[in-house]
């Protein structure tokens, strides 16, 4: 007869395999093996176990570079419970502790758990975890490395060996699915980590028996609803080898604004515009950038057309999404709200699709780079769905990160004129950017991109 135990906390799953349960509950950070328990749950556990009252392994997640936890904030509100994270940040562990009592691992070192961390550490047989989900530094691929001294390295880059420690840690826990996050150089053009994949997934299908199949694609999550035009490429792998169903796109033709995540935002210390450029934001139109002060713009030719980089003096516009957040913006990096200052940590989280009582450990600086480099809280929910889904065969809900269009409308600011005393002198003819193929990007051959397609 089974023994029967009562978990009289805020929080909790019980979590039944052929042989060991881990308990995860909110207001301890604990996990505890036994053998064939069953749990009854207090009041306070999500939908999913109040219509079930039990959570599959099919459901636990072990996250990997959680960061400021925007993927697993995702990640839980569909469904998905953590048996663990991994992030080597002091910051952002902060942050994640500042918010959550979901376990963190060792010291984070990604690279070092590969080599140690097995299943049972987590109370789990290997196969029983349902999800590993995570996005490896994206410096490796990024576009803004074309711009260093070397280039863009890919996995010639010394940071790409946690992408090498990923696959280590897929080998050794076998989950039934595992999705990767990243910027669009990670799965094309001639640096992206595709053929490593490719490689090492058919090598862990063939010495372990399994048949995990690559699903790819580059999402721009104001396609989901998300506030903010973001590209990101997205990579499935499911162990069964099945079809997978991505996420139906729901906002393309109307997709949120800057002013539906932002209308009532009230930010308690908002940051003020600094730097040699800061007085010409007012200057500039709601949308516009530092183009709109060139020969081809609507103001004083003050700089040469196509010669800054694209988000140089960027202002948001209210019936627009958001550019995308970037990490670690200059003084000059946009976007910029429309009342002429940075984001606020406040607007930054409702443009990343966080929930409101998110919050973030650090200065603004701190904050920025955290909330920058996360994933869009709302459009890893959707995916989180569709995976469950084709693990589960749960049809996917209406996301609850998904916020109402705003209450009220504005009407845009109109751009200042003239510009300040001391930039008069710069006003004349300029030289333009000397042509496609001339700037740092010719440096680098584009291929075909690999999206839509399943490997």
């Amino acid at each position: 007869m089974r023994r029967r135990r009562e978990c009289k906390l805020v929080f909790g799953y019980r979590i039944l395999s052929r042989s060991a349960v881990v308990v995860l509950c909110r207001t301890q950070n604990w996990h505890r093996r036994a053998g064939a328990v069953e749990l009854t749950f207090a009041a306070g556990s999500d939908e999913l176990s109040r219509k079930s009252g039990v959570l599959s392994l099919s459901l636990s997640v072990l996250s990997l570079f959680s960061g400021a936890g925007g993927m697993d904030i995702g990640l839980s509100r569909a469904g998905y419970e953590h048996v663990g994270l991994v992030e080597i940040g002091q910051l952002q562990r902060q942050t994640i502790e500042l918010n959550t009592d979901w376990p963190l691992l060792g010291d984070g070192d990604v690279n070092s758990l590969a080599q140690t961390l097995r299943p049972s550490d987590l109370g789990l047989e290997r196969g029983d975890l349902g999800l590993m989900a995570g996005g490896p530094p994206c410096q490796p691929f990024s576009m803004a490395a074309q711009w260093a001294a070397r280039g863009r390295r890919g996995m010639l880059d010394t940071r790409a060996r946690t992408v090498e420690s990923t696959l280590r840690l897929v080998r050794t826990f076998l989950p039934h699915a595992v999705m990767f996050e990243n910027v669009s150089g990670f799965v094309r053009g001639p640096r992206s980590a595709m053929a490593y994949l490719d490689e090492e997934f058919s090598r862990i299908n063939h010495e372990e028996g399994v048949s995990y199949r690559l699903h790819v694609e580059i999402l721009n999550a104001a396609d989901y609803g998300v506030p903010q035009n973001r590209r990101r490429a997205i990579v499935v792998a499911l162990r069964d080898g099945g079809e997978f169903r991505w996420p139906s796109v729901t906002h393309k033709e109307r997709p949120r604004t800057a002013w539906d995540a932002l209308w009532d935002v009230r930010p308690s210390d908002p940051p003020i515009a600094r730097g040699k450029w800061a007085e010409l934001l007012p200057r500039i139109p709601e949308g516009g950038n530092y183009l709109w002060l060139t020969s081809r713009g609507g103001g004083p030719e003050l700089f040469g057309y196509r010669t800054k980089y694209w988000n140089f003096l960027l202002k948001l516009a209210h019936d627009q999404p958001s550019w995308t957040l970037p990490a670690s913006p200059g003084p000059s990096t946009g976007p910029f709200h429309w009342e002429n200052r940075p984001l606020a940590v406040e607007e930054q989280l409702r443009i990343q699709g966080f929930p409101d009582e998110w919050r973030i450990a650090g200065n603004h600086r701190e904050q920025t780079v955290q909330v920058g480099n996360a994933t869009p809280a709302l459009l890893a929910e959707v995916l989180g769905m569709s995976i469950r889904r084709s693990v589960t065969g749960v049809e996917p809900s209406d996301p609850s990160l998904l916020r109402r269009p705003a209450a009220q409308t504005r009407r845009p600011l109109k751009p200042l004129s003239t510009v300040p005393e001391r930039f008069a002198g710069l006003i004349g003819t300029k030289s333009a950017h000397a042509g496609e193929g001339l700037g740092p990007s010719g440096r680098l051959r584009q291929e075909p991109t690999r999206t839509g397609e399943s490997i």
